[in-house]
């Protein structure tokens, strides 16, 4: 089976998360950060990735530490349940709208980790969540997951719409690059390795 547990434990967070990649969408999060459990319940739910994750942190100075760890620790986990990557289909693309805004994801799962994140979020609060995490989620994430993250917004000006769309845009493309294809069995790269 393809599944990750780890714990991450520093002076800010202490983040406990178990990953299954051939789920059924099933997620218990508790961040202590509302919109992040929203916004990860949407990853799991449309990556159909089994997701559960405790965390808590410092979150009487900001949210940034533990939306920067449970995002260095989600990558971990896939990192570590992919392993070496034999069989999957190493990339993913969705084009996601959310109402008015309409958001472009790419990934390779290369095992080098990159992140281009455009987006154009005019409010600064998405309720009371900095709507600049969300790039800094997703660069956290694809570091440490080993993915190589392209993010573009195309149209939209609601935060919660453009967010929303990044986020089930990037739950679609993970769950195709993660697939199994029956046709590549081995690591999907011509120089035999994604790291």
């Amino acid at each position: 089976m393809r599944v990750a547990q780890l714990e991450r434990r520093t002076g800010e967070t202490d983040i406990a998360i178990t990953l299954n990649l051939d789920g059924s969408g099933r997620c218990t999060i508790e961040s202590g950060v509302g919109f992040l459990d929203h916004m990860l319940s949407q990853v799991a739910r449309h990556g159909l990735l089994d997701l559960e994750l405790r965390a808590s942190g410092d979150t009487r100075v900001d949210f940034h530490h533990t939306v920067e760890d449970v995002g260095i620790c989600l990558g971990q986990a896939l990192a570590r349940a992919l392993a070496e990557g034999s069989g999957i289909r190493r990339f993913g693309h969705s084009l996601a709208p959310m109402d008015e805004a309409l958001v472009l994801v790419a990934l390779d799962i290369s095992g080098r980790g990159y992140a281009s994140v455009e987006l154009d979020i005019a409010s600064g609060k998405i309720g009371d969540f900095d709507s600049e995490l969300v790039s800094e989620f997703l660069r956290a994430f694809a570091t440490n997951g080993g993915l190589t993250l392209h993010v573009r917004q195309l149209s939209g000006d609601n935060a919660h719409h453009i967010a929303e769309a990044v986020f089930k845009g990037l739950a679609v493309a993970l769950r195709d690059a993660i697939s199994l294809d029956s046709r590549q069995p081995g690591i999907p790269s011509t120089k035999g390795s994604l790291l």
